[in-house]
Protein backbone atom coordinates (compact mmCIF):
# COMPACT_ATOMS: atom_id res chain seq x y z
CA UNK A 1 0.00 0.00 0.00
CA UNK A 2 1.50 3.28 -1.15
CA UNK A 3 1.36 6.26 1.20
CA UNK A 4 2.62 9.79 0.69
CA UNK A 5 2.25 11.90 3.83
CA UNK A 6 2.89 15.62 3.65
CA UNK A 7 3.74 17.90 6.55
CA UNK A 8 5.03 21.40 7.14
CA UNK A 9 2.26 23.57 5.79
CA UNK A 10 0.87 26.52 7.69
CA UNK A 11 0.38 30.25 7.81
CA UNK A 12 3.28 32.59 7.08
CA UNK A 13 3.70 36.26 6.26
CA UNK A 14 4.80 37.38 2.83
CA UNK A 15 8.56 37.15 2.53
CA UNK A 16 8.74 34.27 4.95
CA UNK A 17 9.77 30.66 4.50
CA UNK A 18 8.32 27.20 4.96
CA UNK A 19 9.65 23.72 4.36
CA UNK A 20 7.31 20.97 3.27
CA UNK A 21 8.14 17.31 3.75
CA UNK A 22 6.65 14.22 2.15
CA UNK A 23 7.37 10.82 3.65
CA UNK A 24 6.81 7.93 1.24
CA UNK A 25 6.14 4.28 1.91
CA UNK A 26 5.14 1.33 -0.23
CA UNK A 27 7.27 2.38 -3.20
CA UNK A 28 10.91 1.91 -4.16
CA UNK A 29 11.62 5.51 -3.32
CA UNK A 30 15.19 5.67 -4.60
CA UNK A 31 14.13 5.06 -8.21
CA UNK A 32 10.87 7.00 -8.14
CA UNK A 33 10.56 10.49 -9.59
CA UNK A 34 8.93 12.78 -7.03
CA UNK A 35 7.37 16.19 -7.12
CA UNK A 36 5.19 18.87 -5.65
CA UNK A 37 2.03 20.31 -7.16
CA UNK A 38 -0.39 22.91 -5.84
CA UNK A 39 -4.03 23.77 -6.31
CA UNK A 40 -6.30 26.65 -5.42
CA UNK A 41 -10.09 26.39 -5.43
CA UNK A 42 -11.55 26.63 -8.92
CA UNK A 43 -8.25 26.09 -10.68
CA UNK A 44 -6.39 23.09 -12.04
CA UNK A 45 -3.63 21.49 -10.07
CA UNK A 46 -0.31 22.88 -11.29
CA UNK A 47 3.25 21.67 -11.18
CA UNK A 48 5.56 23.36 -8.69
CA UNK A 49 8.72 21.26 -8.90
CA UNK A 50 9.90 17.76 -9.72
CA UNK A 51 13.03 15.78 -8.98
CA UNK A 52 14.24 12.64 -10.72
CA UNK A 53 15.74 9.62 -9.02
CA UNK A 54 19.23 10.99 -9.69
CA UNK A 55 18.42 14.49 -8.49
CA UNK A 56 17.66 16.42 -11.65
CA UNK A 57 15.15 19.15 -10.88
CA UNK A 58 12.53 21.12 -12.74
CA UNK A 59 10.59 24.16 -11.53
CA UNK A 60 7.61 26.20 -12.54
CA UNK A 61 8.64 29.66 -13.73
CA UNK A 62 6.63 31.22 -10.92
CA UNK A 63 8.78 29.60 -8.20
CA UNK A 64 12.17 29.41 -9.92
CA UNK A 65 14.83 30.91 -7.68
CA UNK A 66 12.60 30.91 -4.59
CA UNK A 67 11.75 27.23 -4.08
CA UNK A 68 14.11 24.27 -3.85
CA UNK A 69 13.12 20.63 -4.13
CA UNK A 70 15.36 17.95 -2.67
CA UNK A 71 15.21 14.32 -1.63
CA UNK A 72 16.75 12.07 1.00
CA UNK A 73 16.63 8.51 -0.28
CA UNK A 74 17.79 7.15 3.08
CA UNK A 75 14.69 8.65 4.70
CA UNK A 76 12.28 8.07 1.78
CA UNK A 77 11.44 11.76 1.98
CA UNK A 78 11.17 14.61 -0.48
CA UNK A 79 11.29 18.24 0.60
CA UNK A 80 10.21 21.59 -0.74
CA UNK A 81 12.00 24.59 0.72
CA UNK A 82 9.96 27.69 0.00
CA UNK A 83 11.56 31.09 0.49
CA UNK A 84 10.41 34.63 -0.27
CA UNK A 85 6.82 33.46 -0.15
CA UNK A 86 4.13 35.56 -1.83
CA UNK A 87 0.37 35.68 -1.25
CA UNK A 88 -0.09 34.07 -4.66
CA UNK A 89 1.73 30.98 -3.36
CA UNK A 90 -1.30 30.28 -1.17
CA UNK A 91 -2.65 26.84 -2.13
CA UNK A 92 -2.96 23.25 -1.09
CA UNK A 93 0.35 21.59 -1.86
CA UNK A 94 0.36 17.95 -2.93
CA UNK A 95 3.20 15.49 -2.97
CA UNK A 96 3.41 13.31 -6.09
CA UNK A 97 5.30 10.10 -6.58
CA UNK A 98 5.14 8.16 -9.86
CA UNK A 99 1.39 7.55 -10.00
CA UNK A 100 0.37 8.46 -6.47
CA UNK A 101 -0.68 11.56 -4.54
CA UNK A 102 -0.58 12.67 -0.94
CA UNK A 103 -3.54 14.14 0.86
CA UNK A 104 -2.27 17.72 0.60
CA UNK A 105 -1.13 20.35 3.06
CA UNK A 106 -2.40 23.92 3.19
CA UNK A 107 0.02 26.80 2.73
CA UNK A 108 -1.35 30.27 3.39
CA UNK A 109 0.75 33.40 2.81
CA UNK A 110 -0.63 36.61 4.28
CA UNK A 111 0.16 40.02 2.84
Amino acid sequence: QVQLVESGGGLVQAGGSLRLSCAASGIIFSITPMGWYRQVPGKQRELVATITSVGNTNYADSVQGRFTISRDNAKNTVYLQMNSLKPEDTAVYYCWGYDYWGQGTQVTVSS
